[in-house]
Protein backbone atom coordinates (compact mmCIF):
# COMPACT_ATOMS: atom_id res chain seq x y z
CA UNK A 1 0.00 0.00 0.00
CA UNK A 2 1.03 3.39 -0.96
CA UNK A 3 0.66 6.20 1.20
CA UNK A 4 -0.69 9.48 -0.48
CA UNK A 5 0.65 12.21 2.92
CA UNK A 6 -1.33 14.99 0.67
CA UNK A 7 -5.03 13.03 0.93
CA UNK A 8 -4.47 12.63 4.45
CA UNK A 9 -5.08 15.52 6.80
CA UNK A 10 -2.23 15.73 9.17
CA UNK A 11 -0.09 18.69 10.70
CA UNK A 12 3.47 18.90 11.27
CA UNK A 13 6.28 20.90 12.74
CA UNK A 14 9.66 19.95 13.14
CA UNK A 15 11.54 19.82 15.99
CA UNK A 16 14.20 21.92 17.52
CA UNK A 17 17.12 20.01 18.03
CA UNK A 18 17.41 17.24 19.81
CA UNK A 19 14.06 17.52 20.70
CA UNK A 20 11.71 14.50 19.65
CA UNK A 21 9.00 14.16 17.24
CA UNK A 22 5.49 13.44 19.08
CA UNK A 23 2.76 11.37 16.77
CA UNK A 24 -0.16 12.77 18.66
CA UNK A 25 -3.26 10.73 18.01
CA UNK A 26 -6.75 12.16 18.95
CA UNK A 27 -9.50 10.89 20.36
CA UNK A 28 -12.85 10.31 19.20
CA UNK A 29 -14.85 13.17 17.71
CA UNK A 30 -11.38 14.99 18.04
CA UNK A 31 -9.19 16.36 15.12
CA UNK A 32 -5.24 16.78 14.53
CA UNK A 33 -5.55 20.60 15.16
CA UNK A 34 -6.94 19.66 18.91
CA UNK A 35 -4.57 17.10 19.89
CA UNK A 36 -1.50 18.90 18.04
CA UNK A 37 -2.11 22.06 20.88
CA UNK A 38 -1.10 19.31 23.82
CA UNK A 39 2.12 19.10 22.78
CA UNK A 40 2.75 22.90 24.04
CA UNK A 41 2.16 21.35 27.38
CA UNK A 42 4.46 18.42 27.31
CA UNK A 43 7.70 19.95 25.71
CA UNK A 44 7.63 22.70 23.73
CA UNK A 45 10.90 22.20 21.83
CA UNK A 46 9.09 19.40 20.20
CA UNK A 47 7.92 18.68 17.04
CA UNK A 48 4.60 17.67 15.78
CA UNK A 49 3.25 15.08 13.47
CA UNK A 50 -0.21 15.08 13.76
CA UNK A 51 -2.92 13.04 11.52
CA UNK A 52 -6.50 12.42 11.41
CA UNK A 53 -7.89 9.40 11.95
CA UNK A 54 -9.59 8.15 9.22
CA UNK A 55 -13.35 6.12 10.08
CA UNK A 56 -15.68 7.96 11.08
CA UNK A 57 -18.91 6.87 13.54
CA UNK A 58 -21.97 8.98 13.67
CA UNK A 59 -19.55 12.11 11.84
CA UNK A 60 -16.77 11.85 14.38
CA UNK A 61 -13.44 10.72 13.37
CA UNK A 62 -12.36 7.85 14.87
CA UNK A 63 -9.09 5.60 14.14
CA UNK A 64 -10.74 1.90 13.67
CA UNK A 65 -13.78 0.88 13.96
CA UNK A 66 -15.93 -0.65 17.13
CA UNK A 67 -18.98 -2.87 17.18
CA UNK A 68 -20.02 -1.39 20.66
CA UNK A 69 -18.86 0.59 23.37
CA UNK A 70 -15.50 -0.97 24.49
CA UNK A 71 -16.11 -3.87 21.60
CA UNK A 72 -13.63 -3.20 18.77
CA UNK A 73 -13.11 -4.59 15.20
CA UNK A 74 -10.22 -6.58 15.98
CA UNK A 75 -9.53 -7.02 11.95
CA UNK A 76 -9.77 -2.88 11.71
CA UNK A 77 -7.59 -2.53 14.38
CA UNK A 78 -4.78 -4.44 12.75
CA UNK A 79 -5.77 -2.79 9.43
CA UNK A 80 -5.33 0.56 10.86
CA UNK A 81 -2.43 0.02 12.97
CA UNK A 82 -0.79 -1.28 9.74
CA UNK A 83 -1.67 1.66 7.71
CA UNK A 84 -0.41 3.99 10.53
CA UNK A 85 2.91 2.77 10.77
CA UNK A 86 3.05 3.42 7.11
CA UNK A 87 1.92 7.05 7.35
CA UNK A 88 4.31 7.43 9.60
CA UNK A 89 7.62 5.50 7.30
CA UNK A 90 6.14 7.87 4.50
CA UNK A 91 5.70 10.82 6.41
CA UNK A 92 9.41 10.98 8.23
CA UNK A 93 10.53 10.12 4.67
CA UNK A 94 8.79 12.88 3.31
CA UNK A 95 9.70 15.71 5.98
CA UNK A 96 13.28 14.39 5.89
CA UNK A 97 13.21 13.52 9.80
CA UNK A 98 16.30 11.23 10.84
CA UNK A 99 14.64 9.65 13.95
CA UNK A 100 16.70 8.13 16.26
CA UNK A 101 18.49 9.53 19.17
CA UNK A 102 18.74 12.73 17.09
CA UNK A 103 14.67 13.50 16.73
CA UNK A 104 13.05 10.12 18.63
CA UNK A 105 9.67 9.30 17.66
CA UNK A 106 6.98 9.08 20.16
CA UNK A 107 3.33 8.60 19.68
CA UNK A 108 1.25 10.47 22.37
CA UNK A 109 -2.43 9.43 22.19
CA UNK A 110 -5.82 10.37 23.80
CA UNK A 111 -8.20 7.40 24.24
CA UNK A 112 -9.41 5.59 21.09
CA UNK A 113 -5.92 7.87 19.76
CA UNK A 114 -4.06 5.98 22.92
CA UNK A 115 -5.51 2.71 21.46
CA UNK A 116 -4.20 2.87 17.84
CA UNK A 117 -1.12 4.05 19.42
CA UNK A 118 -0.54 0.93 21.49
CA UNK A 119 -1.77 -1.43 18.93
CA UNK A 120 0.78 0.17 16.08
CA UNK A 121 3.53 -0.25 18.07
CA UNK A 122 3.08 -3.22 19.27
CA UNK A 123 2.73 -5.22 15.90
CA UNK A 124 5.33 -2.08 14.46
CA UNK A 125 7.86 -1.28 17.26
CA UNK A 126 10.65 -0.63 14.50
CA UNK A 127 8.20 2.51 13.58
CA UNK A 128 6.68 3.37 17.05
CA UNK A 129 9.32 2.21 19.73
CA UNK A 130 7.76 4.74 22.57
CA UNK A 131 4.23 5.64 23.95
CA UNK A 132 2.53 8.12 25.74
CA UNK A 133 -1.10 6.26 26.77
CA UNK A 134 -3.22 8.74 28.04
CA UNK A 135 -6.82 6.50 28.97
CA UNK A 136 -5.84 3.67 26.60
CA UNK A 137 -6.39 0.16 26.64
CA UNK A 138 -5.76 -3.22 25.33
CA UNK A 139 -6.04 -3.02 22.00
CA UNK A 140 -6.22 -6.80 20.73
CA UNK A 141 -8.97 -8.24 22.47
CA UNK A 142 -8.50 -12.19 22.81
CA UNK A 143 -5.57 -11.61 20.29
CA UNK A 144 -1.83 -11.37 21.28
CA UNK A 145 1.10 -8.99 18.87
CA UNK A 146 2.50 -10.80 16.49
CA UNK A 147 6.59 -8.39 17.26
CA UNK A 148 8.84 -8.80 19.74
CA UNK A 149 8.03 -5.88 22.49
CA UNK A 150 11.36 -5.87 23.93
CA UNK A 151 11.88 -2.73 22.08
CA UNK A 152 9.40 -0.77 23.30
CA UNK A 153 9.01 1.95 26.30
CA UNK A 154 5.76 2.76 27.90
CA UNK A 155 3.87 5.16 29.68
CA UNK A 156 0.38 4.18 30.53
CA UNK A 157 -1.73 6.85 32.63
CA UNK A 158 -5.60 5.99 33.48
CA UNK A 159 -8.11 7.11 35.81
CA UNK A 160 -9.22 4.16 38.57
CA UNK A 161 -12.75 4.35 37.81
CA UNK A 162 -12.41 4.98 33.72
CA UNK A 163 -15.75 2.49 32.78
CA UNK A 164 -14.34 3.36 28.93
CA UNK A 165 -10.82 2.29 29.83
CA UNK A 166 -11.70 -0.50 31.96
CA UNK A 167 -8.51 -1.14 34.91
CA UNK A 168 -9.05 -5.52 33.58
CA UNK A 169 -7.95 -4.45 30.23
CA UNK A 170 -5.28 -1.86 31.34
CA UNK A 171 -4.02 -5.06 33.50
CA UNK A 172 -4.47 -7.17 30.55
CA UNK A 173 -2.27 -4.57 28.53
CA UNK A 174 0.68 -4.13 30.84
CA UNK A 175 0.85 -8.21 31.43
CA UNK A 176 1.27 -8.33 27.74
CA UNK A 177 4.09 -5.78 27.69
CA UNK A 178 5.57 -7.00 30.44
CA UNK A 179 5.35 -10.49 29.16
CA UNK A 180 6.90 -8.84 25.75
CA UNK A 181 9.84 -7.67 27.77
CA UNK A 182 8.69 -4.03 26.87
CA UNK A 183 9.46 -1.06 29.50
CA UNK A 184 6.64 0.01 31.05
CA UNK A 185 5.38 3.08 33.44
CA UNK A 186 2.14 3.04 35.07
CA UNK A 187 0.32 5.90 36.59
CA UNK A 188 -3.40 5.46 38.39
CA UNK A 189 -4.82 8.53 39.23
CA UNK A 190 -8.46 9.05 40.71
CA UNK A 191 -11.20 9.33 38.35
CA UNK A 192 -12.00 8.45 34.83
CA UNK A 193 -11.69 9.29 31.17
CA UNK A 194 -9.57 12.38 30.32
CA UNK A 195 -6.42 14.33 30.53
CA UNK A 196 -6.07 15.52 34.25
CA UNK A 197 -3.55 18.16 35.00
CA UNK A 198 -1.21 15.29 36.81
CA UNK A 199 -1.01 13.01 33.68
CA UNK A 200 0.64 16.31 31.60
CA UNK A 201 2.77 16.62 34.27
CA UNK A 202 4.18 12.89 34.80
CA UNK A 203 4.14 13.11 30.69
CA UNK A 204 6.38 15.82 30.89
CA UNK A 205 8.78 14.18 33.12
CA UNK A 206 8.75 10.88 31.21
CA UNK A 207 9.12 12.90 28.41
CA UNK A 208 12.17 14.57 29.96
CA UNK A 209 13.60 11.58 31.53
CA UNK A 210 13.44 9.96 27.83
CA UNK A 211 15.72 12.69 26.59
CA UNK A 212 18.13 12.76 29.43
CA UNK A 213 18.71 8.60 28.68
CA UNK A 214 18.62 9.19 24.60
CA UNK A 215 21.02 12.02 25.81
CA UNK A 216 23.52 9.74 27.74
CA UNK A 217 23.21 7.19 25.14
CA UNK A 218 25.55 9.55 22.48
CA UNK A 219 28.31 10.40 25.01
Amino acid sequence: MTIDLAAWPHEYRPAAPGAPLLLLLHGTGGNEHEIAALAENLDPDAGVLAPRGRVTENGMNRWFRRLAEGVFDLDDVEVRADELAQFVTAALADYGVAGGAASPLIAVGFSNGANIALATAMRHPEVVPRVIAFSGMYPFGDREPAASLSALSVLLLNGASDPMAPRSSVERLIGVLVGGEARVSRIEREGGHGIAESDVFEARAWLDERRRLEGSRQL
